[in-house]
């Protein structure tokens, strides 16, 4: 019987190879690292001929919940959300706390007219629409040719 010894490309720095593996998985593991990790929401953004489309993926939220603030060229989007959980049984009491946030910052053009926009929160979606400054926007003309 031959025994193969697997270090998968790692050096084993531990006294205990077994407990390095283990808490190697731990640290991998996605669910464990799905909480570590910050959270912010996907954002899609699109320019059409007159505006500035910015979408944000943010589920589970109220339009109470988000604070959009400019300051200069910067658009920044934040969302609070705490919840508390309070269980009470015959011997037993038990209170979780859910607390999560985010912020965004875009910076907006100079084409961007910041006097104009606007922000709606609908099935979990975020919209800014900001306005161009009319000088901006695409001009299509036919030149004629003498």
């Amino acid at each position: 019987m031959t025994l193969v010894k697997f270090n998968n490309g790692h050096k084993n720095t531990s006294a205990n190879p077994f407990f390095s593996d283990v808490f190697d998985s731990l640290i991998n593991d996605s669910f464990l690292s799905d909480k570590l990790i910050a959270r912010v929401p996907a954002v899609n953004i699109a320019e059409t001929e007159n505006e500035f489309h910015v979408e944000l993926a943010v589920p589970g939220l109220k339009k109470e919940d988000f604070k959009i603030n400019l300051d200069k060229n910067v658009l920044s989007v934040a969302a609070e959300k705490k919840a508390e959980n309070v269980e009470e049984g015959k011997k037993f009491s038990k209170r979780e706390y859910s607390y999560n946030s985010f912020v965004r910052s875009f910076t907006l053009p100079e084409s961007a007219d910041q006097s104009k926009i606007d922000a709606d929160y609908a099935d979990g979606i975020l919209k800014l629409t900001i306005a161009k400054k009319e000088e901006a926007k695409f001009q299509t003309r036919e030149i004629a040719v003498k």
